[in-house]
């Protein structure tokens, strides 16, 4: 049976809808940036997606080429996920998401290495006729977070935000964002499939104790 990272780190990947302290291990990541707003129609995140999903997938498939990537065994691709901002503005202004700036990514195993990682991209490109020089290897350590699991239209997700921040200054420790620790979605339904109303996103957010 293929290795699921959403069933054997559960704890990053199926939060309850109450928010809860986590740290975070560092982790690999298939990684394209860009800004724009993400609705948009074979925009720059749509096309992103696309990338991401074929480096993706060249990787689980390796298998059944005749490049070996050593200690491989076979997994259920991750979710897609997100990190996402505004310059220069600490909130996020939902009105407006043409000013988005994003770094879209999916999990990679640890087996997989940045030659791995390199043989992917160029062959993904080359079959696909696609670009993917986009993508990048990515290791992001994120640490102490506060996370939940967000039911309901992204566009809803500011009340969930509130349940978060409520419940840091009840315990003690406040938000900790920066140009490096960004307000990261996990998203466990597809959006392109499912109604707004019961979309899963996991919302996280980097924190510290309060001084």
């Amino acid at each position: 049976m293929a290795f699921d990272f959403k069933k054997e780190f559960k704890e990053y990947y199926m939060p309850k809808n109450k928010p809860v302290i986590v740290d975070v291990p560092e982790m690999n990541y298939i990684a394209v940036r860009g800004q724009g707003d993400p609705n948009e129609e074979n925009g720059a995140y749509q096309q992103a997606i696309g990338i991401l999903y074929l480096v993706a997938y060249t990787l689980k498939m390796s298998y059944k080429t005749d490049y070996k990537i050593e200690g491989f065994f076979e997994y259920v691709v991750p979710p897609l996920e997100g990190f996402w901002w505004m310059e220069g503005i600490d909130e996020v202004d939902y009105s407006d998401k043409s000013k988005f700036s994003w770094i879209s990514v999916i999990r990679l195993p640890d087996f997989v290495t940045e030659e791995d990682f390199k043989w992917a991209v160029e062959t993904a490109t080359k079959k696909k006729k696609i670009d993917c020089s986009g993508a990048e290897f990515l290791t992001i350590n994120e640490g102490l977070c506060v996370q939940i699991m967000h039911n309901g239209p992204f566009d809803d997700e500011p009340a969930t935000v509130a349940l978060m921040d409520s419940f840091l200054e009840e315990n003690g420790y406040e938000n900790d964002f920066s140009a490096e620790r960004l307000h990261h979605e996990i998203y466990m339904s597809d959006a392109r499939k499912t109604a707004p109303e019961k979309l899963k996103t996991v919302i996280r957010h980097p924190i510290k104790k309060k001084a």
